[in-house]
């Protein structure tokens, strides 16, 4: 039986935020497992973690809690992205494979890299709505047009992540805990398992260089989407699902 797939998102993103992606992946490549952060989702509830490594404790207890044998493969996005890369340096016999999107971390990348200095205004004004009365529409909102290029799907995309914030609401204190927690984790050393770095050009959330950076100092390959913003798995799927299955030796691309 092949290594089932573990998805981690970002920050105060949950399972259902994969949309059409997971069961496409499922599809293709066999089991697929969206497992939640802390105080995000089914997780919403929890007190999420200051530090990155209390993110990986949680997640293991939850891919063993469902069933799930090691050794598993990992996509993972932004600060999920993260999650991934402590559980692959702490526990390296337990993660086949590594895929990390759009993701940042120190030592490779300055603050003004990992969270562009365009994107705080739209940030500040969903953190100053987060729980108000209409904070399902301009928050969500306002991460759509940090996280998509794509505006084709808009209306049912602010329908579908309006009900999700309604059913499993992340509070303001979790989504700040979240951000404190990858501001502050460095990784250190290069995962073990074979890692495949992907970015998108037209991220308006993350400085693409910072995939870059990773990508040349772990030696690992990187492949870069054309036109995708920060939520490569919501903007071109089957690009996404083509590089997964198809591109993971591929040579490095740095630009």
């Amino acid at each position: 039986m092949s290594a089932p797939w573990i998805l981690l998102r970002g920050l105060t993103r949950e399972s259902r935020h994969w949309g059409e992606f997971a069961p496409l992946l499922a599809e293709r490549c066999g089991q697929v497992l969206p497992v939640d952060l802390p105080g995000n989702g089914t997780l919403a509830p929890i007190r999420s973690p200051l530090a990155v490594e209390e993110y990986v404790d949680a997640v293991r207890a939850e891919v063993q809690r469902l069933g799930a044998r090691a050794p598993y493969k990992v996509l993972a996005m932004s600060l999920g992205g993260m999650v991934a890369t402590a559980w692959a340096q702490r526990f390296p016999d337990e993660l086949a494979q590594l895929v990390l999107i759009n993701t940042s971390m120190r030592p490779y990348s300055r603050f003004y890299e990992r969270l562009r200095p365009a994107a705080w205004p739209a940030l500040l004004r969903a953190a100053w709505h987060w729980q108000a009365r209409a904070g399902n529409v301009v928050a969500e909102a306002a991460i759509h047009r940090r996280t998509c290029a794509r505006r084709d799907t808009l209306a049912a995309d602010l329908d579908a992540w309006r009900a999700i914030r309604a059913s499993a609401p992340v509070s303001r204190a979790n989504a700040i805990r979240q951000l404190l927690a990858a501001a502050r984790y460095t990784a250190t050393g290069v995962p073990r398992c074979p890692t495949l770095v992907l970015s998108s050009t037209s991220d308006r959330l993350v400085n693409p260089v910072c995939s870059a950076r990773l990508a040349q100092a772990w030696g690992a390959p990187h492949a870069v989407h054309g036109w995708a913003g920060h939520d490569l798995p919501h903007d071109d799927p089957h690009w996404l699902l083509d590089a997964i299955c198809e591109m993971p030796h591929a040579k490095a691309s740095i630009d």
